[in-house]
């Protein structure tokens, strides 16, 4: 079994003459002239994910999913030999970085799916979260950037797949798209994108793009100039906990008030924020959550690397004053007020476009220089993600009944928290590490904030 307390960050890659290998179907061919493989070009925020798993080996640069499943589990060989069948539809997968300067995605010449795929067994129904745990802290296979863990054992008629990968390699809106490749019938994500943009607009776009860059850079600046006292002295051991709400339950409390299911989400973060920092006993002044942004275009494969965009919102923990006359509604919807004032913009098409401009074409050092912002405790907190995964998924004859996210998490930060809509479900993900206080607390807190915004948000 794994020692979770080993880092998973893999093996950093090195330059290789793999790129003018040449290929034949059965090895019998005659050699030839070298022909080079296709690769794809690595993008900024791949590259800058890479140097900051350089700079912090301790740190685990990585993040994926748990989906759960009623029936038998299969035996490993199986499920090696499916991920084998699948997988070649996710090329990323089967690639790894190569180069000097201009690194590459290059197809792996050394590629084995029995590297990626593992088991990890339970030893009866009460050894089922240690064996959770241990595919949630396994390092991966030397050089690997990803590993999937059948997690079996607890009972007969139910297992989990556990997948997890670097964040070099995807983003989460790719990461959705495995999902579906593997266990779904691999239909495109329902995330907004922007039209096609047009060369007329180009100058006005550059400067809002500009603009945007300006005020997120600028904003990181404007926060406490010193890191800081931790809440908790991390163990390097992560935990996971659940909850759920019917999804139709989120979209209706964003719908009443013109936002989103996301932004009920969030709301309800922070009123379970503010109870559990009285019952933790941990003091939290200021919460600041970043959010990841899908940035791709439509015409962008979303099996390759990251399109991303990390845009920070303060979580209303302590609640947004009333108005002076008195007006403002409870505190679980000032809460959600206070959200959409900063998401609805995102929203927009103007900001998504810029979004989308930004994450095309700054350059790596400001792109790095902005992620290791915006992931520092001098300026976020926490890592809150939400993801469309599929209306029902199986692997062979059994039946995904559930899924988690598992959001990174930075040692310096408190958790992170991730939100999957799958089926008829909004099932939320705490990812922490096991010292945190009370972090078993943390979904049931969420699913009472939910109740309290649906029951402010009905009519009268």
């Amino acid at each position: 079994m794994p020692d979770s307390e080993q880092s998973t960050r893999p093996a950093r890659p090195e330059p290789s003459d793999r790129a003018t290998r040449s290929e034949s179907s059965d090895g019998s061919d005659p050699p030839g002239p070298s022909v080079p493989l296709p690769s794809h070009p690595t993008h900024a925020i791949d590259r800058a994910f890479l140097s900051m798993a350089r700079r912090r080996p301790d740190v685990r640069w990585d993040a994926g999913g748990v989906a759960y499943l009623s029936g038998p589990p299969p035996a490993l060989a199986d499920l090696r030999a499916y991920v084998g069948f699948r997988i070649g539809r996710m090329p990323l997968l089967t690639s790894r970085v190569e180069g000097g300067r201009r690194l590459r995605w290059q197809p792996d010449a050394d590629f084995s799916v029995d590297r990626h795929v593992h088991e990890v067994a339970a030893n009866g129904p009460d050894a089922w979260e240690a064996a959770l745990n241990t595919a949630l802290n396994a390092p991966f296979a030397p050089g690997a950037y990803w590993g999937i863990w059948l997690i079996h054992g607890h009972a007969p008629d139910a297992y989990a797949v556990c997948y997890r990968f670097h964040h070099a390699c995807q983003d989460g809106s790719a990461a959705a798209m495995t999902f579906r490749t593997m266990l779904g019938d691999g239909e495109p994500s329902a995330r907004p994108v922007p039209g096609r943009s047009r060369r007329a607009g180009a100058p006005r776009r550059v400067g809002r793009a500009v603009g945007l860059a300006t005020k997120f850079m600028a904003g990181s600046l404007a926060v406490r100039g010193h890191r800081p006292d931790a809440a908790f002295v991390p163990t390097g051991e992560r935990r996971l906990w659940r909850g759920r709400v019917p999804a139709d339950t989120l979209r209706g409390i964003g719908a009443a008030r013109g936002g989103s299911a996301h932004d009920a989400h969030l709301a309800a973060l922070a009123g379970a924020l503010s109870v559990w920092t009285d019952r933790a006993g941990v003091p939290l002044p200021r919460v600041t959550a970043v959010l990841p942004i899908d940035a791709r275009r439509p015409d962008e494969d979303q099996t390759w690397g990251n399109r991303c965009f990390a845009l920070p919102l303060e979580l209303p923990v302590r609640t947004v004053p009333e108005q002076p006359d008195g007006s403002g509604g409870d505190a679980s919807l000032r809460r959600l007020e206070h959200v959409m004032a900063t998401t609805r913009k995102v929203r927009g098409e103007t900001w998504r476009q810029a979004i989308q401009d930004l994450v095309r074409f700054m350059p790596g050092r400001p792109t790095e220089w902005y992620l290791r912002r915006m992931l520092s405790s001098r300026v976020t907190d926490v890592v809150a993600t939400s993801m469309p995964l599929a209306d029902k998924g199986s692997l062979g004859g059994t039946q995904v009944t559930g899924t988690a996210l598992l959001p990174p998490l930075v040692p310096w930060h408190l958790f992170g928290v991730g939100l999957s809509f799958f089926g008829d479900w909004a099932e939320v993900s705490f990812v922490a590490d096991r010292a945190l206080p009370l972090g078993e607390l943390l979904p049931e807190l969420w699913e009472q904030a939910v109740g309290e915004l649906e029951k402010s948000s009905a009519p009268v």
